[in-house]
C-alpha cells in the first residue's frame, strides 16, 4: 500500500492553496473598493489595446510579400528581404542621416529649453504675471501643425515675408528659406521649440511646485542667492522628472514629426527633408509597397526600443530615476 507522505514545512510544494485564494480575494476587494478609478482607466486601456497592440498583428507583412488579394495569412513569406533591401538602398544613408540630424539637433536644443523656462517662470513673484507668462508660452501648442507651417511659409516668404523684409532693410539679399536644403533643419527645430517648449514646461513647473517651500526659506536665511537656490534646490528636486522625460525622449528619438516634415517638404529641400517617416509614406501609400514600408517602420521602432533599453539601463546603473 502506498501512503501519502506529508510535505515538510518550507518546501515549495507545501505552499498552501488557501493563501493564494486569500491574496486573490484581497485583490478583488481592493478593486471593488476603487472600482470608479478602474472605470475611468478602462477607456485608456481599451484605446491602447485597440490602437496600439492590435495593429501589431499586421507587422507580419514586413516579413512577407504582402498582396491585398491574399491577405495577411496567405501572402508568401520572404524573411528579411525587405530589411536587406532598405539597408542596401542608396536612400538608406540619406534618409537615416536626415532623421538622426533632426532628432539629435532637436534633442540638444528642444529638451533643455522647457527646463530653463520652468526655472525662470518659477522665480516670478507676481502670480498674475506668472499665469500670463505661462499662457503665452504654452498657447502655441494648441495651434495646428498645418497652420504653423502655413505661418512659416508666409513669414519666411522671399518676396513679402517679414524676415526677408528685415534682411532687405539691412542691405542683404532675400533668402528662399523654405526652398533651401541647408535651412530646413534649423527652421524645423526652431519652429518645434516655439510650438512645444511652453507645453513641456508645465511638467517641470508641476515638479517645482512639489518642492518643499521650507527649503527655500532656510536657504534665504542662510543668504543663498536665487541662482544658488536654483542650483542646489530646484534642479535636484526636478532631476528625477528630467531623467524620466529624457529617457522617454530618447525612446522616441527617431519618431520625428511626420506632418511637419511632409508639409515643409519641397522638391528643392528634399535632400535634407526626406526622413524615415516621409519615406515610409512615399513608399507605402504612394507607391503601394506595403511590405517594404512596414519593414522600414519596424526597423525604426526597433532602433527606438534599443535606445530606450540602453539609456534606461545606464540611468539605473547611475542610480537615477528609471522607467522600471
Amino acid at each position: 500500500m502506498s501512503r501519502t507522505i506529508p510535505a515538510r514545512r518550507g518546501s515549495p510544494s507545501a505552499a498552501p492553496l488557501p493563501q493564494r485564494k486569500i491574496s486573490l480575494s484581497l485583490r478583488m476587494k481592493r478593486i471593488s473598493r476603487a472600482w470608479q478609478l478602474y472605470v475611468l482607466l478602462a477607456p485608456a486601456i481599451v484605446y491602447i489595446l485597440v490602437f496600439k497592440y492590435w495593429p501589431m498583428y499586421g507587422v507580419q507583412i514586413a516579413f512577407k510579400n504582402y498582396n491585398p488579394v491574399d491577405g495577411f495569412t496567405d501572402s508568401p513569406w520572404v524573411g528579411l528581404t525587405h530589411f536587406i533591401r532598405f539597408v542596401n538602398s542608396y536612400q538608406f544613408g540619406q534618409v537615416v542621416g536626415n532623421t538622426l540630424w533632426i532628432a539629435v539637433l532637436g534633442l540638444l536644443v528642444a529638451f533643455p529649453i522647457p527646463i530653463i523656462l520652468a526655472l525662470l517662470v518659477n522665480q516670478l513673484q507676481s502670480e498674475r504675471f506668472k499665469k500670463f507668462t505661462q499662457t503665452v508660452l504654452y498657447s502655441p501648442a494648441f495651434i495646428s501643425t498645418v497652420v504653423v507651417v502655413g505661418i512659416m511659409f508666409v513669414v519666411l516668404s522671399p518676396r513679402s515675408g517679414l524676415v526677408n523684409n528685415a534682411i532687405q532693410l539691412g542691405g542683404g539679399e532675400p533668402i528662399f528659406f523654405m526652398g533651401s536644403a541647408e535651412w530646413f533643419r534649423p527652421i524645423y527645430v526652431i519652429s518645434d521649440v516655439w510650438q512645444n517648449a511652453g507645453f513641456s514646461m508645465i511638467v517641470y513647473l508641476a515638479a517645482l511646485a512639489a518642492i518643499d517651500p521650507a527649503l527655500h526659506d532656510a536657504a534665504k536665511v542662510d543668504g543663498a542667492s536665487k541662482l544658488q537656490r536654483i542650483r542646489h534646490i530646484d534642479l535636484p528636486g526636478i532631476m528625477p522628472v528630467v531623467t524620466i522625460l529624457f529617457i522617454l525622449a530618447i525612446g522616441n528619438l527617431l519618431n520625428v514629426g511626420f506632418e511637419k516634415a511632409l508639409l515643409m517638404q519641397t522638391p528643392l529641400n528634399i535632400s535634407t527633408s526626406e526622413i524615415i517617416q516621409t519615406y515610409v509614406y512615399h513608399a507605402g501609400l504612394q507607391q503601394a509597397q506595403f511590405s517594404y514600408s512596414a519593414a522600414i517602420g519596424l526597423f525604426n521602432s526597433l532602433l527606438n526600443l534599443a535606445l530606450l533599453l540602453f539609456f534606461n539601463t545606464v540611468a539605473r546603473r547611475a542610480n537615477q530615476a528609471t522607467l522600471w
